[in-house]
């Protein structure tokens, strides 16, 4: 069985008032909220062992039959550490998806072909979303560097210069990989405080889970990449719910 953590603890504030009352994977886009896009994409894959981790609004934010973990510190961690409250979770073959995009159930698909033990989401025509879009720059993308199937950067601080796509916040692991995760970030876990320096100047508990990618990375472990072609969008400002709104309405 694969299990599903979806990272859900955070407010969303650059989508201001939709966000006043409910988590941010609940704001209704195209006629349905963030997370049921999510659910019925995975589930044309039988996907249902979902896992969640809840921080802001955690009583509003519930799915029949998920297991719930709680981000306690949401308001003062990022991603990666939001991820970990599930560890958990990661005893297995898992995926992990942001929850602030829609995909499709193809999208899905291309996570569950692993070339490896550690497989991420890229998207080759990751421009398109990017043109007109203001409100969150291209400076804000998590691009990837790549040889062959090969990751070798990826993160906000790629840069897009020969960047082979961005990274969507969909990933799989095998049960090899979820076990290379834990042992990653418990070593980082048992030599770094929470506010020691960690990668590009920024502190451990605000590390993205691009920090980590890079971190396994330079130490010898193959992370892949399976590209897409669109069929995804992320939800991060408002600007952003008005284009999806659109781009994916029936």
């Amino acid at each position: 069985m694969t299990n599903v953590i979806i990272i859900a603890a955070g407010r969303g504030s650059r989508l201001e008032h939709h966000t006043d009352e409910r988590p941010k994977c609940m704001v209704t886009v195209a006629g349905r909220s963030i997370l049921d896009h999510q659910l019925a994409a995975l589930q044309s894959h039988g996907l249902t062992d979902l896992h969640i981790i809840r921080g802001y609004l955690a009583e509003k934010l519930e799915v029949d039959g998920a297991s719930y973990y709680a981000n306690t510190s949401w308001r003062d961690n990022n991603i990666l550490h939001s991820l970990f409250c599930a560890r958990e979770a990661m005893k297995g073959p898992f995926l992990s998806t942001y929850s602030d995009i829609v995909y499709t159930a193809e999208v899905v698909e291309a996570a569950l072909r692993q070339p490896g033990d550690i497989n991420l989401v890229v998207d080759r025509k990751w421009h398109q979303a990017y043109e007109g879009r203001v409100d969150h720059p291209v400076g804000q993308a998590e691009l990837v560097q790549a040889d062959g199937g090969r990751v070798l950067q990826v993160g906000k601080d790629v840069g897009p210069a020969g960047a082979a796509g961005e990274f969507i916040g969909l990933a799989s692991y095998t049960a090899r990989g979820a076990e290379l995760m834990r042992e990653t970030f418990e070593d980082l876990e048992s030599t770094l405080g929470p506010d020691d320096l960690f990668r590009h100047g920024r502190i451990f508990r605000k590390a993205y889970l691009a920090d980590l990618f890079e971190e396994m990375i330079d130490r010898g472990i193959e992370i892949n990449w399976t590209p897409i072609d669109g069929g995804w969008r992320e939800i991060d400002t408002v600007q952003d719910l008005q284009a999806v709104n659109q781009a994916w309405s029936p």
